[in-house]
């Protein structure tokens, strides 16, 4: 059975409320192009996802794009756990750091430390593709 985003932070929520963990499975050393990438098509864009699970030396890595249209964000500015890197490399739009509105354009690059406020906005009139790098260190 394939989980959708949201079934899957629900099954999560409630794990880590029973004071669980779900295993995660090991990302191997591969090389995929977008036609190999696990595709979900939303409102706002079309997600792909190229790696989710974890590594030697990560509790978590998750990287993938996602196309997104003219006007849309995928979600509210939000926070989380991981660190993320998001490189823009067509169309323009708007990032937002902690309150902090920024115009980004192809070459445009950000990093966000955990639990830090960030969102993206396509407010441009072509869609906005962004690559983007989320990780979780394992404890030392």
């Amino acid at each position: 059975m394939e989980l959708n985003r949201r079934s899957l932070f629900g099954t999560l929520a409630s794990v880590l409320a029973a004071g669980g963990a779900l295993p995660a499975a090991e990302v191997q050393s591969v090389l995929l192009d977008s036609r190999q990438a696990r595709l979900e098509r939303h409102p706002f864009g079309d997600l792909r996802v190229y790696f989710e699970g974890s590594t030697p030396g990560l509790k978590s890595l998750v990287a993938g794009s996602l196309l997104l249209k003219p006007g849309q964000q995928p979600h509210p500015p939000h926070t989380h756990p991981d660190e993320e890197i998001m490189v823009i490399t067509e169309g323009s739009g708007q990032i937002s750091l902690n309150g902090k509105t920024s115009n980004v354009v192809p070459g445009s690059v950000m990093y966000v430390t955990p639990n830090y406020l960030h969102g993206v906005l396509n407010t441009g009139q072509t869609p906005l593709m962004f690559y983007y790098v989320k990780w979780i260190a394992k404890s030392s």
